[in-house]
């Protein structure tokens, strides 16, 4: 960036800020990466201000400085020790401060400044700096803190200092020209911290569509490498397995399953809550179930398409705080969903319970265990809701809809357009 005044429209420099960047492979970062190098491929000035760290490594920087596919990387000094508790603040602190002087040396009147949510309450940082250079702001809302600390249960989030919090949080909301957040309910969150809802766009995450593909057969290469039978039925996870996912529910149902002999769990990924329920299974002595580690990005689709169906949850105190949008990947490979979550949810909102997924209650193991079986014995039903998944998907949420969507919301911040068309319900993708 040279320090002129940045022209109107779709030239209007955007700088994102996120703690992770490509090459790292965590999700914000590959969301973020998709749609830095979409808007640069589309001639937009586009710089990202990071850190040096690669998610889950204490060892090892990546360079100050480079480009990445027409984006301008600059990535902030990363304190060496990031693991533990100290750690880890003291790499959250490092980056609230490196990226406010940044966004106050990169930015100028009307420059567009895209906050992500890593690390939480990164938006009262960067929404100080906006207001000394006069720049545009947009949150990118992937989740909500200190509300998700309060759903863990941490009682620091829902005292004094946890409302402290939330009311600064709120404030960098409102001074916004826009907040996007990546689901209905995620939306009408925001809209009761007092955001004007013209300003809210619901923008969901998106998957790699065109790379994952479905496929009749179901990986029998991966299957043969995990000892799955060629014939059985595997309700599938596939990623991160956090605190706000509750497989107790699934557990249950696998015991009052373990004679079907021909029903196998299994789950790709990791995560401290899989660590948790592969040492639960080893104890209850249950040989349904499957565990395997995460598999290269290429080997995406051919991984999604192993299962017959995925398992999805989403605890009901994480509603409208996370949207679990592993459910793209899964749609793209034109697979059925049974998802554990509050009936009226974000997942169930999707995707309607008997067209494209199978709903059950947390706690509910007699209807979990139901809609299991239900797929199991009737795999052609199975094979169709996944037709249904894909076409949702091709129909409202792919990535180049999304990724376009994107683009049209920021030049509209560069023409200095700061009223969103139409309500938060209306300003989904699928209404593009």
């Amino acid at each position: 960036m040279n320090g002129r005044e940045p022209p109107p429209g779709g030239d209007t420099p955007v700088i994102f800020f996120n703690r992770f960047y490509a090459p790292d492979h965590s999700a914000t970062a590959q969301i973020l990466s998709d749609l830095a190098e979409y808007l640069a491929g589309n001639g937009h000035d586009v710089t990202v201000v990071t850190s040096r760290a690669i998610y889950g490594q204490d060892q090892g920087l990546l360079p100050p400085r480079e480009e990445r596919r027409g984006v301008t990387v600059v990535r902030t000094a990363t304190p060496g020790r990031r693991r533990g508790m100290a750690g880890r603040i003291g790499a959250y602190l490092a980056y609230y401060i490196t990226a406010f002087f940044a966004a106050l040396r990169l930015a100028r009147r009307g420059t567009i400044l895209v906050v992500k949510t890593d690390p939480p309450l990164l938006s009262v940082p960067i929404a100080l700096a906006a207001r000394l250079r006069r720049a545009t702001l947009v949150h990118w809302v992937q989740d909500l803190y200190p509300e998700i600390a309060g759903a863990y249960g941490m009682r620091l989030a829902d005292g004094p200092i946890g409302k402290l919090f939330a009311a600064i949080r709120n404030w960098s909301f409102r001074r916004a020209s826009a907040v996007v957040a990546i689901g209905d309910l995620m939306a009408e969150r925001i809209e009761r911290m007092r955001v004007m809802r013209d300003r809210i766009a619901v923008i969901p995450n998106w998957s790699n569509d065109v790379d994952i593909t479905p496929s009749a057969v179901r990986s029998p290469a991966l299957r043969h490498d995990w000892n799955i039978p060629a014939d059985a039925f595997v309700l599938e996870y596939s990623g991160n397995l956090g605190r706000a996912h509750e497989y107790e529910t699934l557990l249950d149902a696998a015991i009052a399953l373990r004679d079907r002999r021909d029903i196998i769990f299994l789950f790709i990924g990791g995560g401290h809550m899989s660590d948790q329920l592969a040492a639960r299974v080893d104890k209850l002595g249950l040989t349904s179930f499957r565990f395997a580690p995460y598999q290269p990005r290429e080997r995406l689709s051919e991984s999604l398409g192993a299962g017959d169906a995925h398992w999805v949850s989403l605890r009901p105190a994480f509603e409208g705080l996370v949207v679990p949008s592993k459910v793209f990947g899964i749609c793209a490979a034109a697979r059925p969903v049974i998802a554990v979550c509050a009936m009226d949810g974000e997942l169930v909102r999707l995707l309607e319970p008997g067209y494209a997924c199978l709903a059950a209650a947390p706690g509910d193991a007699a209807a979990l265990a139901a809609a299991i079986t239900t797929l199991a014995d009737d795999r052609p039903r199975g094979d169709r809701m996944g037709s249904v998944a894909r076409d949702v998907l091709d129909r409202h949420y792919t990535k180049a809809r999304t990724l376009e969507r994107w683009r049209t919301l920021l030049d509209r911040m560069g023409r200095g357009q700061t009223r969103i068309v139409g309500t938060a319900q209306q300003n989904r993708v699928s209404d593009v």
